[in-house]
Parts: C-alpha cells; sequence; structure tokens
C-alpha cells in the first residue's frame, strides 16, 4: 500500500511509519491505520459516517479512497486528494470512490520530515563538486561528458535505492505510475522483475558500477580518452541487450532505461567525435582495474548489506505483528497475581477518576527509572483525562541518608503546595540532573521535613507485594510483563483505555 503524498502532507517519517503500520497486529486494517497514525504523534478519531453529514467535517479529513488511505482536502467544489500520488476530483466523485470510513486528526507542530541521511548527503556533494570541478577545468565536450556521467550516477542511485521499497520522486515524475498493475510503458516491470542476475548483482546495478567508474575515469581526461572510448563502445551490449528485453521478452518499454540508453549513446557520439586515441599508460589500466574492482566490490557489498537489512526487517515485522496484538498482551499482563493497593493518593498524578491507572514503582537514584518515568509523564501528556498515575518512591527512613530524606521531603513538600504540573516537572528536573539543591530550591523549603508516614506505608506495600527493584510499572494492578520492554506500552495504551472488561 502506497502513502507517499499521505505521509508527506503529515509530515511523517515514511520508513518509521510504514514500519510502524506493516508490524501492526491487523494491518492493513483501519485499526492498524489510526493506532500508528496516534504512535507518530498524530492524534486522531475514527467514525463511520453517511456521506450526506461530510459537509459538516472539517477542511482536512482522512477516509479510504479507491481501496487506500488518503488524506482528503477541501478546495473551494472540488477535493484534493493525497495517497500514493496527488489528484484533484469533485464531490460527486469523492462519494463514488470513498467508504463511509472517516478519520479526523491533529496535526502536530512537533512533527518533521526526516531530512536526507548524511549519508546521501556526502554522495549528492560529490557529485555536484565533480560536476563543477568538470566545468571549470575541462573543454567544454569533456564537462557535458562528465555531467552526462554524472546524471547516469544520480539515476542509477535511485533505481538501486528503489529496489529495497524506497520510492524515488525522480523515477515517479520520469515514468508516471509505477504500481504493479500498470504493464504499458511501465518502469516496474523492467527495474524491479529484472531476471539478470550475476552474483546477486542485477542489470541496473551495473548502471550504476558502470557510471562510477566512468564518472571517476572522466576526472582524468584527456589522458584516460582511449579507455574512456573503449568503453563506451562496450556499453553498445548493454544498449543491445537492454532493448531487446524491453521490445521482445516483456514487451514494454521503460522510461528511465531510455533515459540511460540516451546518456549512453550521446557519450558513445562525444567520445567518437572528439576524444584522441591518446597513449594508454600502464598507470591509467591499474587505475582502471582497481577503480572497477573497487566500485563493483562496493556496490555488491551495499546490495548485500540492503538486501539482510530487509529481510530482517521483514521477519521483524511479522514478528512484532504477533507482539503487539492486543489479547496476547492482556494475557501476560493478567496472568500475575493481582496487587491490591490502598487509597493512598501520595503523588498520586493525572485524573483520579480515570479508569487506567498506573502505578511506578521507582527510586530517585536508579539509574534506570529515568526512561521509566518519562514514559509515563509522555503518557499523562498525551492522556492527560484518560490516565490516573501514581509514583511509588521506595522510601525507609532507617536505611536513608540525609540527601534522600531531604529530597522526598521536597518532593513532598511540592506535590503537596504546588500543582501536578509544578510536581511532574521537579521529578523531571531531578531525573535531568541529579541536583538536590535545584529541587530544594524548587520547593523554597527550609531543613524541615515533611511528615513522610504516607510514603514510608506506601513503600511497606509495595515490599509486602515482592515490589522491591525498579523500576516497575503497575496497570490497574497487575504487573507489567517482563516479556515485554516498557516502550510497548505505547502499543496497547488506545485498546487499554477502551477496554471495558479490563
Amino acid at each position: 500500500m502506497l502513502l507517499d503524498k499521505l505521509i508527506t502532507y503529515l509530515k511523517l517519517d515514511k520508513q518509521e511509519f510504514l514500519f510502524q503500520f506493516n508490524s501492526h497486529p491487523n494491518y492493513p486494517s483501519a485499526l492498524a491505520f489510526s493506532d500508528t497514525l496516534n504512535f507518530m504523534g498524530v492524534r486522531n478519531d475514527a467514525y463511520e459516517l453517511d456521506k450526506e453529514y461530510w459537509d459538516e467535517l472539517p477542511e482536512e479529513f482522512i477516509t479510504i479512497v479507491d481501496n487506500s488511505f488518503s488524506l482528503v482536502k477541501k478546495n473551494g467544489t472540488q477535493y484534493s486528494i493525497y495517497s500514493d500520488k496527488s489528484k484533484t476530483i469533485n464531490k460527486e466523485q469523492l462519494h463514488k470512490n470513498s467508504t463511509d470510513f472517516v478519520l479526523l486528526f491533529e496535526k502536530s507542530e512537533k512533527l518533521e520530515v526526516k531530512s536526507v541521511s548524511n549519508f546521501q548527503s556526502i554522495i549528492y556533494a560529490v557529485l555536484g563538486i565533480i560536476a563543477i570541478y568538470s566545468l571549470v577545468n575541462q573543454t567544454w565536450y569533456e564537462a557535458v561528458f562528465n555531467v552526462l556521467s554524472l546524471i547516469g550516477v544520480y539515476i542509477s542511485l535511485e533505481i538501486f535505492n528503489q529496489k529495497f521499497g524506497n520510492t524515488s520522486a525522480v523515477i515517479g515524475s520520469i515514468c508516471g505510475d509505477t504500481s504493479a498493475n500498470q504493464t504499458a510503458n511501465s518502469c516496474n516491470k523492467i527495474i524491479t522483475q529484472d531476471k539478470t542476475s550475476i552474483l546477486g548483482l542485477k542489470f541496473s546495478d551495473f548502471s550504476l558500477i558502470y557510471f562510477i567508474g566512468i564518472t571517476v575515469l572522466g576526472l582524468f581526461l584527456p589522458s584516460t580518452s582511449f579507455i574512456i572510448k573503449g568503453f563506451t563502445f562496450v556499453s553498445i551490449i548493454a544498449i543491445g541487450y537492454s532493448l531487446y528485453i524491453q521490445a521482445f521478452v516483456e514487451k514494454t518499454f521503460c522510461r528511465v532505461c531510455l533515459l540511460i540508453i540516451s546518456i549512453l549513446v550521446a557519450q558513445l557520439v562525444i567520445s567518437s567525435l572528439f576524444f584522441e586515441n591518446t597513449f594508454l599508460d600502464s598507470k591509467i589500466l591499474v587505475l582502471t582495474a582497481v577503480l572497477w574492482i573497487v566500485t563493483f566490490g562496493v556496490v555488491l557489498f551495499s546490495d548485500t548489506i540492503l538486501q539482510e537489512k530487509e529481510t530482517l526487517q521483514k521477519s521483524n515485522t511479522k514478528n512484532l505483528r504477533f507482539k503487539r496484538n492486543y489479547e496476547l498482551f492482556k494475557r501476560e499482563l493478567t496472568e500475575g497475581e493481582r496487587v491490591n493497593f490502598t487509597d493512598n493518593e501520595t503523588f498520586s498524578v493525572g485524573n483520579k477518576e480515570a479508569k487506567l491507572r498506573i502505578s511506578l514503582i521507582s527510586n530517585p537514584y536508579c539509574g534506570f527509572c529515568k526512561d521509566a518515568h518519562k514514559i509515563l509523564e509522555d503518557l499523562l501528556e498525551k492522556y492527560p483525562n484518560d490516565i490516573s498515575a501514581q509514583m511509588r518512591f521506595n522510601y525507609s527512613p532507617e536505611r536513608a541518608d540525609e540527601k534522600y530524606n531531604n529530597l522526598i521531603s521536597d518532593f513532598t513538600h511540592i506535590y503537596k503546595n504546588r500543582s501536578q504540573n509544578d510536581f511532574l516537572n521537579a521529578v523531571d528536573t531531578w531525573f535531568q540532573n541529579k541536583d538536590e539543591n535545584k529541587i530544594r530550591a524548587i520547593a523554597g523549603t527550609n531543613s524541615n521535613l515533611e511528615d513522610l508516614t504516607s510514603l514510608i506505608e506506601m513503600t511497606k506495600e509495595n515490599s509486602e507485594a515482592g515490589l522491591n527493584f525498579t523500576p516497575i510499572f503497575i496497570i490497574n494492578g497487575y504487573q507489567f510483563p517482563d516479556k515485554y520492554d516498557r516502550e510497548d506500552i505505547w502499543f496497547f495504551i488506545s485498546e487499554l483505555l477502551e477496554d471495558e472488561e479490563f
């Protein structure tokens, strides 16, 4: 399922979104889509709404158009649709081609599209430097030849990336719709179904190897003109083979392949007309041999690594669908003995009337507790009215030193005399800095200790329940399963909130 335009419009990281969506146990359902958006920070609510009420919808909403999740944006009497591509349709077409499923969402200003990776940025910077060098220091025909090589490298890189599920705007603009269902003028049939395999490399991979090699040799023109001319003549074999496959085997022409063929033909003409048959230096031969061996090795290594990564990601996706199954999680969660705490409300935050109660057994000096508190704080920030939370610090006066006594006293003072946000901010400040003086300054107290009786009783309850290690999450009296990571709670929080039985 392609969702390129939708993901881009919502400013989401495409790879992360697709990974989370594909690994959802209910993929590719509307529930999986909604949960993934929630996980990515896009709050949303799903409805089944008759078309007669769609005029009351906000200007932007998500529905299923032509069997694909699509963002709909009202534009006067027309509707802009964003899914795998953008298009504009009228109201009648929208109602005819869409289901009654409607998802209303809130875009977060914090969401940003991840920039191009540093590795790709370096590659494109190098290509730019080579282009500038050629235009400034070489003759016009040498510069044109090298620029054509750079275009070949760029297109070949885009094709190489597309093999591993990364869509390319450049390839898409050249080929149009490259979906599997399209046969005429389809690049997909030629590129992704390439049957050529030499040491695991496809015909398109050798295009990348060729253009990288020619680009490097082109920097040493005119010394390398004779050997470059030889390679351009050898490229006639590749041109003929590609045209044969397109015309007689697949019986469809690939526009991007024809573009590469055009580049090869242009380079053949330039080398034939302008490159001289210079003396072939042994150093050039050695350079050429090393260059092709290194380039072939790098491309082969990259291809192998990316294929292994793709295989592992697919396997991980299937495993996560199993792991993120709510019924399995709930069974693991509730199979242990339930812990019944008293109504001690010390350090309780959130909505105290909420049905979902989360307790965090922790210790201010516990190194692993920082991340657990961060999870709890983020849950409270995202679901302020749906969660009741309690921080159950383990504290025993006979085993605590003066610093711990003062810290717990300051936390208690802030909790009793300030707002919930002030208390949460103080806890967050502590785990960020571990500075008792900063907490004392926030509390604004003197050396007198608060009454810590309720905290001592709470600690005793923790101990009687065997909750001595930290951090531990307790959800409605059940200890968070050891088989899951604490961060996994994000995958189940929506269903926990909706589960009336739980």
